[in-house]
Protein backbone atom coordinates (compact mmCIF):
# COMPACT_ATOMS: atom_id res chain seq x y z
CA UNK A 1 0.00 0.00 0.00
CA UNK A 2 3.15 2.49 0.99
CA UNK A 3 4.28 2.39 -3.22
CA UNK A 4 0.07 2.43 -4.26
CA UNK A 5 -0.21 5.62 -2.31
CA UNK A 6 2.71 7.07 -3.56
CA UNK A 7 5.58 6.99 -0.48
CA UNK A 8 8.78 6.13 -1.52
CA UNK A 9 10.83 5.67 1.46
CA UNK A 10 8.78 3.45 4.88
CA UNK A 11 9.92 5.60 7.51
CA UNK A 12 7.45 8.98 5.84
CA UNK A 13 4.53 5.88 5.10
CA UNK A 14 5.16 4.65 8.50
CA UNK A 15 4.10 8.12 10.47
CA UNK A 16 0.97 8.69 8.11
CA UNK A 17 0.20 5.01 9.55
CA UNK A 18 0.57 6.32 13.09
CA UNK A 19 -1.57 8.96 12.98
CA UNK A 20 -4.18 6.76 11.49
CA UNK A 21 -3.65 4.40 14.37
CA UNK A 22 -4.16 7.71 16.66
CA UNK A 23 -7.29 8.38 14.81
CA UNK A 24 -8.64 4.80 15.73
CA UNK A 25 -7.88 5.18 18.83
CA UNK A 26 -9.51 7.95 19.53
CA UNK A 27 -12.14 7.11 17.66
CA UNK A 28 -12.57 4.23 20.54
CA UNK A 29 -11.66 1.28 18.67
CA UNK A 30 -8.77 -1.47 19.23
CA UNK A 31 -5.72 -0.69 17.20
CA UNK A 32 -4.79 -4.21 17.08
CA UNK A 33 -8.05 -4.59 15.46
CA UNK A 34 -7.58 -3.10 11.89
CA UNK A 35 -3.23 -2.98 12.58
CA UNK A 36 -2.32 -5.99 13.51
CA UNK A 37 1.56 -7.15 13.49
CA UNK A 38 1.88 -9.67 10.58
CA UNK A 39 5.93 -11.19 9.65
CA UNK A 40 6.22 -12.47 6.08
CA UNK A 41 8.77 -13.80 3.98
CA UNK A 42 10.58 -12.28 1.46
CA UNK A 43 13.31 -12.39 -0.98
CA UNK A 44 16.78 -11.32 -0.79
CA UNK A 45 18.60 -13.09 -3.53
CA UNK A 46 19.92 -16.43 -4.39
CA UNK A 47 16.84 -18.17 -3.75
CA UNK A 48 17.08 -16.63 -0.06
CA UNK A 49 14.11 -15.29 2.41
CA UNK A 50 13.74 -13.69 4.96
CA UNK A 51 11.08 -12.53 7.62
CA UNK A 52 10.41 -9.24 8.18
CA UNK A 53 8.17 -7.18 9.89
CA UNK A 54 4.90 -6.43 8.48
CA UNK A 55 1.62 -4.72 8.90
CA UNK A 56 -2.03 -6.06 7.79
CA UNK A 57 -4.59 -3.57 6.94
CA UNK A 58 -8.40 -3.69 7.43
CA UNK A 59 -10.34 -1.32 5.13
CA UNK A 60 -10.92 0.73 8.37
CA UNK A 61 -7.52 0.98 8.65
CA UNK A 62 -7.23 1.35 4.62
CA UNK A 63 -9.44 4.42 5.18
CA UNK A 64 -7.70 6.06 7.98
CA UNK A 65 -4.53 6.17 6.21
CA UNK A 66 -5.86 7.46 3.27
CA UNK A 67 -7.57 10.54 5.90
CA UNK A 68 -4.02 11.30 6.93
CA UNK A 69 -1.88 11.11 4.31
CA UNK A 70 -0.50 13.83 2.38
CA UNK A 71 -3.35 15.54 0.21
CA UNK A 72 -0.87 16.96 -2.26
CA UNK A 73 -0.34 13.46 -3.84
CA UNK A 74 -2.42 12.58 -6.23
CA UNK A 75 -2.50 9.00 -4.86
CA UNK A 76 -3.68 10.07 -1.65
CA UNK A 77 -6.31 12.63 -3.43
CA UNK A 78 -7.39 9.90 -5.25
CA UNK A 79 -8.25 7.62 -1.95
CA UNK A 80 -9.43 10.31 0.06
CA UNK A 81 -12.04 10.40 -2.74
CA UNK A 82 -12.74 6.33 -3.45
CA UNK A 83 -13.59 6.50 0.37
CA UNK A 84 -16.05 9.21 -0.27
CA UNK A 85 -17.72 8.23 -3.05
CA UNK A 86 -17.79 4.27 -1.44
CA UNK A 87 -19.37 6.01 2.06
CA UNK A 88 -21.92 8.85 1.05
CA UNK A 89 -25.35 7.63 1.62
CA UNK A 90 -24.96 3.90 2.20
CA UNK A 91 -25.73 3.19 5.83
CA UNK A 92 -24.65 0.24 5.24
CA UNK A 93 -21.24 0.62 3.75
CA UNK A 94 -18.34 -1.47 6.20
CA UNK A 95 -16.78 2.20 6.91
CA UNK A 96 -20.16 3.34 8.59
CA UNK A 97 -19.88 0.09 10.59
CA UNK A 98 -17.80 -1.45 13.24
CA UNK A 99 -15.36 -2.75 10.65
CA UNK A 100 -13.86 -5.22 13.13
CA UNK A 101 -15.02 -8.29 10.06
CA UNK A 102 -13.52 -6.56 7.28
CA UNK A 103 -10.90 -8.64 5.63
CA UNK A 104 -7.07 -7.74 5.84
CA UNK A 105 -4.14 -6.18 3.34
CA UNK A 106 -0.46 -5.85 3.61
CA UNK A 107 0.81 -2.45 4.11
CA UNK A 108 3.87 -2.74 2.63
Amino acid sequence: MQILLGYSKWENFEKVIQRAKDACKNAGEQIENHFPDVRKMVEIGSDTEREINDIALTRYACYLIAQNGDSRKEQIAFAQNYFAVQTRGDPNNEINKKPNETSLLLAK
